[in-house]
């Protein structure tokens, strides 16, 4: 994300005026030198940031994998461990003080071990990790119908969790194999829909006809509501425990592994970059980051002469 187009989404947070509070509480309360203060708000302003472009208008609806996957994206940037240490301290501060001053019932981080949390952030799934996780719903169910195309959906298009939670069944055109996307700034952009994802799309529609349906997102809950961002979350995490990943799944972990393996396999950058709805392309090469790694660690592990 450009610079701008984060400063659009954060001045439009109604979580901004929580940041506020908390810096004013630092200085007169805690009495924090100026240039803590100023590495606190550079630090909290990005995560709120982070939290407005997946559609979190309320604090209370901050999750502990929301504060992971943010770690997880300044790891990805690439950012030093120590420098994610760094935030995640601003980050525990933060939240500490809005639970105290009663602005929400929860922490979420109020089991977070720094050195531990740090140490074992993921970076992409493999690609047997993948397969596995996509099979893991049980499909003789229609529970498992819905899970297994929201996981192919994640996987297959690269969409952020409020995208596919907000995804209206009217953006979908199975027949063109695309959907019509809304991401962050209200930007559109169209993503190619795979053999696989239409497959488990259109059987989870012959489900969907049957259930009850308020609303006309495609995903809907047994009770034919729109799932909220918790239930899409839960979805994966059940999958990942049914696979038995050892490392912690997050819907945006799946969108750095869509692009991670686009780009393994030869992808053009640029057409990664728009299927992802990066306003700048900076932001996709972080993928090729990843990708060099990959290799780097693969020339290392089987060359004679490394």
């Amino acid at each position: 994300m450009s610079d701008k187009e984060s400063n659009d989404i954060i001045d439009t947070s109604p979580l901004l005026p929580l940041l506020d509070s908390f810096l004013q509480a630092s200085v007169f309360e805690s009495g924090l030198a100026e240039k803590t203060l100023s590495a606190y708000s550079a630090d909290l302003t990005r995560y709120l940031s982070h939290l407005a472009g997946n559609d979190i208008q309320d604090i209370s609806d901050v999750m502990r994998e929301d504060v992971l996957d943010h770690l997880i994206v300044l790891r990805q940037a690439p950012m030093s461990a120590r420098s994610v240490a760094r935030h995640l301290s601003a980050i525990r501060r933060f939240h500490r003080f809005l639970h105290e001053e009663h602005y929400c019932k929860q922490n979420p981080t109020d089991d977070f071990d720094s050195p531990r949390i740090i140490q074992s952030l993921p970076h992409v799934l493999h690609a047997h990790e993948v397969e596995a996780l996509l099979a893991a719903p049980d499909i003789s169910t229609d529970n498992g119908i819905r899970d297994a195309a929201i996981l192919e959906m994640f996987y297959s298009c690269g969409l952020r969790i409020s995208e596919l939670a907000n995804l209206h069944v009217m953006n979908v055109q199975l027949q063109e194999s695309s959907l019509r996307v809304q991401g962050k700034g209200s930007k559109t952009r169209l993503i190619p829909l795979g053999t696989t994802a239409i497959q488990k799309l259109s059987a989870w529609y012959t489900v969907r006809a049957r259930w009850t349906q308020k609303d006309n997102t495609v995903f809907l809950s047994t009770r034919g509501n729109r799932m909220n961002r918790s239930s899409v979350w839960q979805v994966v995490k059940r999958a990942a425990q049914t696979a038995n990943i050892q490392q912690n799944v997050t819907p945006h972990m799946l969108r750095h592994s869509f692009a991670t393996h686009l780009l393994d396999n030869g992808a053009d950058l640029r057409a990664v970059q728009e299927m992802l709805g990066h306003a700048d392309i900076a932001t996709t090469q972080i993928y090729t980051h990843v990708s060099r790694e990959r290799l780097s660690n693969a020339h290392q592990q089987f060359h004679p002469r490394a």
